[in-house]
This record gives C-alpha cells, structure tokens and sequence, in this order.
C-alpha cells in the first residue's frame, strides 16, 4: 500500500471572495488607538476577548497599515467599542486620507485614559485600556494581544455592528443569552 506523506495543497484562495466569506460574520466594531507624542487610531473589527485571568483582548492589523507601526511600537493602547449612533466615527478613523496625529482626534469627543493616556472614544459602548502583552505573527497580519489594565462601561446603547460591508444595528427583538 503506498501512503502519501506530503502535504495537502488548498486551492488558492481569491482575496476578494475570502474577504466576502469572512464578511459574512457580523462583528462589532471598534477604534484601537496609541497615544504618545503622535497618537493614531483606526477602525477595527477584528476584536475579540481572549482571558478573564489574567484579562486579555485581541485584536489583529494588517502589517502595511500605518496603525501596525504604532501598535509595535506602543507599550500601551486603548479599544473603544463603538455604539450604533457612531456610524461617523467608525467612517473617521477608517478614511485613510484623514488628517493624521493629534488633529485627527479634533472631529470627535474623546478622553485620555485614566492609566495610560491612550485617547478612548467618549459615548461608547465599552473602553478598554491595555499594555501590551504579546504579538504573535498572524499572516499577513499581526495578532496584538494587550493585558486589560482599566475599563469602562459607561453606556447601555446598543452596538454599531458590520454584516457583508455594510453597518447594521440590533433588531429590538433580540432576547438574552443564558449566561
């Protein structure tokens, strides 16, 4: 019997078509941000929860986005997760023809954060103040995981979620997941 060793090949993968799969996921969305003599921020939706214990979160940028060099080179960043009246916001800080630094942060409301002076978004849903823990090669992204140092949860708005590109909000019939 002959067995073959080598490894499986995938068919390749049209960006454009993975990027409509993945789409199909609906996500909230966020701004990551750095602080510092330069702060940046960007819209994400690759968010996520990692640990309660120790409290860890995620989120993964593309290694040509301008964010990645202020990521890899921040000891601290903040997460704001965008309520659904902050369509404009999230349209901001993904425009990529923004004025950057400091002036990009004038059009919004926004406050430093309480530990490490990274700007949050004022009015969200939940604010998230992190250093940084670990980075861990993710493709063609880069997979930033920050240790939960201070949060926020000043709102009980609903979320401003992204389904197949476009923003979308709650039905008002959701109902509860069991805990």
């Amino acid at each position: 019997m002959n067995v073959d060793n080598s490894a499986p090949t995938r068919p390749a993968t049209e960006a454009k078509t993975l990027r409509r799969a993945f789409g199909a996921f609906a996500t909230g969305v966020t701004v990551v941000t750095t602080g510092g003599e330069v702060p940046h921020a960007m819209t994400a939706n690759s968010f996520t929860s990692v640990s309660l214990d120790p409290p860890l979160l995620l989120v993964c940028v593309d290694r040509g986005a301008l964010m990645h060099q202020y990521l890899s080179a921040s000891r601290y960043f903040g997460v704001s997760v965008l309520a659904s009246h902050q369509e404009a916001e999230a349209l901001h800080f993904a425009d990529r023809h923004r004025t950057l630094g400091a002036a990009q942060f004038e059009r919004v409301d926004w406050h430093p954060g309480h530990l490490s002076g990274v700007p949050l978004l004022s009015g969200t849903l939940a604010g998230f103040e992190c250093e940084m823990w670990r980075a861990y090669d993710g493709g063609d992204h880069t997979i930033f995981i920050g240790e939960v140092l201070n949060l926020h949860q000043p709102t009980d708005r609903e979320a401003l979620l992204v389904f197949k590109a476009k923003f979308r909000q709650l039905s008002p019939d959701w109902s509860e997941v069991p805990a």
